[in-house]
């Protein structure tokens, strides 16, 4: 008989709380066992507002949960959408003059380098740390030098923050819950594995999610996350935008634009199918006009979002590649092009389109960093066969 385990796994997004069960057996199989989402409250602009609305959601759909799978959850792994982290980048260094990279001097940087946060981000709270770069005597190397001979070494560590009070609440509701947090993770880094895994050439790489009401981008340098940012526009400025000029209902704008083709060989002469006008059959727009209005708005939002981003200007040369998703209803053929175009002018990024990140993707990247940690972490996650680094991260933080 094989002995199973349940891992209770709640994402709180900016529409919703999806609610996941997910089973692990001995032989390390893995499967979603229990899926539930519902509307988002107690929670606006990414601040917790109501501790009551929330902690009744929570406890309303645990309960569900716990009655459904007959068990009863003691911890919850949180997955934040939201919240507005922060990111730090430090580097600490060590004189060798020819000696070995010893434990202790490794122990030395991380411990200057996490105080120095401490310190310095008086209201932030750490959530992730990744070594995001070693160099010794001005050389890259890719792993954890201990041992190796040199006269000067440097160690670059990324931090991952979030505001302390919402911390604080987030932990404040749970423990009413009584519910032991047992491990919060960004989306974003989760996002960042995957694409890691699924793209083992690629260790540097841009990801932009590009939503009806929202957009994101995030960097991850050397599988580590360095960077995101959030944005309260999406799509819905170019639908805005056309019914402006055209004086056409935003549901009619979505029509034309999921039914018609645009690209930067419209004419002049190509009209929008007149029977998308109900109320007039002698209504005419031409397709030019459309399309420059989709052009101007595509080019505002790469700009707003990657090009003009004085918070990426120091990596927009290290990463090559551009992990592009269009997670919205309004997917109207020609969209991907307009966006080829104008990476193609700005940049030689190479930019590749994908999919959203299914759920069992998600949820099995989730049970990876939870159970076995991540290699670039610099806190891993405890595990059965622990590591070198395991060994010397939980020796420096406990």
């Amino acid at each position: 008989m094989k002995n199973y385990s349940l891992t209770l796994c709640l994402e709180i997004n900016n529409t919703s709380y999806i609610f996941f069960v997910t089973q692990n057996d001995d032989k390390n199989n893995f499967k979603i066992v229990y899926s539930l989402e519902t509307p988002l409250i107690g929670i606006e602009n990414n601040r917790i507002t109501d501790l009551e609305k929330i902690f009744d959601v929570i406890k309303k759909n645990v309960y569900i949960a716990e009655q459904k799978l007959n068990c009863t959850f003691k911890e919850v792994v949180l997955i934040l959408d939201n919240f507005n982290p922060s990111f730090v980048n430090l580097t600490g260094y060590k004189k060798l003059n020819g000696s070995q990279i010893l434990r202790e001097n490794i122990t030395y940087i991380l411990n200057t380098l996490k105080s120095c946060v401490d310190e310095t981000e008086l209201k932030k709270t750490v959530l992730h740390i990744f070594n995001s770069k070693f160099s010794l005597d001005n050389k890259k190397i890719k792993n954890l030098p201990i041992g190796l001979f040199g006269d000067f070494y440097s160690h670059e560590l990324s931090f991952t923050l979030i505001n302390t009070n919402d911390y604080k609440n987030l932990k404040q509701i749970f423990d009413k819950s009584n519910l032991k947090i047992k491990k919060i993770l960004l989306k974003s880094f989760i996002l960042g594995v995957y694409l890691s895994d699924d793209n083992p050439d690629i260790d540097t790489f841009f990801h932009i999610e590009i939503r009806e009401n929202n957009s994101k981008i995030i960097f991850f340098e050397n599988n580590s996350l360095k960077f995101s940012q959030e944005f309260n526009f999406g799509s819905n400025i170019i639908i805005k935008d056309i019914s402006k000029i055209t004086a056409l209902e935003k549901n009619v704008v979505k029509e034309i634009l999921n039914n018609n083709d645009f690209n930067d060989s419209s004419t002049n002469e190509e009209i929008i199918n007149k029977e998308i006008f109900r109320d007039s059959s002698n209504r005419k727009i031409k397709k030019k006009i459309i399309y420059e209005i989709i052009l101007a708005r595509v080019e505002e939002i790469s700009n707003i979002i990657i090009f003009k981003n004085i918070n990426l200007k120091h990596y927009l040369n290290s990463g090559k590649v551009m992990f592009f998703q269009l997670n919205d209803k309004l997917q109207f053929k020609s969209l991907s092009e307009v966006y080829k175009n104008i990476f193609s002018i700005n940049t030689n990024i190479d930019l590749k389109f994908l999919n959203e990140m299914p759920d069992d993707i998600k949820l099995s990247k989730v049970n990876k960093l939870v159970h076995y940690g991540w290699e670039k972490e610099a806190i891993p996650i405890a595990q059965s066969k622990k590591s070198v680094i395991t060994r010397l991260f939980e020796a420096i933080f406990g």
